[in-house]
């Protein structure tokens, strides 16, 4: 059963490839740099001075990430899984177009973190939630299309950016409710209820 997955898998990513030109290639390549660390760290820094909600938008956006960021980098160190361009190196003229960061591939980190990012920032009435859901998306394909991850190293990517930007939420939402209730004790908390 997992000789097939991984057939569709690598099949999959040839297929993708199948749309290589040089303007796909430049957009691609625009796309996974949008979702290197550099990026993530200047969008929090600009939420973070910008006042209002920003500062919390910015807690979101880095919560999120790291433990996206995490998990990926525990999952990847235990699953160990070569990059496509260890395995698939000529095979159908195959090459990568894009450097890797590091060895292994399942599940994306780039992804995982644009995901987690995207998930953290949903629904907070700014646009912010469906810029980066679009932004991620790009990432993610890009990771494919370059030859970084296989497509089902990038649907775990989604799953655990999702996860992750998930319990960014519930962690900074969780703990304003605590800052807010602290002050008044146990008895308001019992009475609230």
């Amino acid at each position: 059963m997992w000789n097939w997955v991984v057939s569709i898998d690598q099949a999959l990513l040839l297929g993708v490839r199948r749309w290589e030109s040089a303007l796909v290639t430049r957009l691609m390549r625009g796309f996974t740099r949008l979702g290197d660390p550099s990026t993530w760290i200047v969008m929090g820094l600009a939420l973070g001075f910008s006042g209002g909600q920003g500062p919390r938008l910015a807690w979101l956006l880095g919560t999120g990430a790291t433990m996206a960021v995490a998990l990926s980098q525990i999952l990847k160190r235990l699953c160990c899984r070569a990059r496509p361009s260890v395995r698939l190196d000529g095979i159908g003229g195959f090459a990568a177009l894009a450097e890797n960061p590091d060895a292994f591939s399942f599940p994306s980190g780039h992804t995982s973190a644009a995901f987690a990012i995207a998930m953290a920032l949903a629904g907070e009435g700014t646009g912010l939630g469906a810029l980066t859901l679009v932004l991620a998306s790009g990432i993610a394909l890009s990771r494919i299309y370059l030859g970084a991850h296989y497509p089902l190293d990038v649907a775990a990517g989604v799953l655990v950016g999702t996860l992750s930007g998930l319990a960014a939420r519930m962690f900074v939402d969780g703990a304003q409710l605590v800052a807010v209730v602290a002050p008044f004790g146990y008895s308001t908390l019992r009475l609230a209820a």
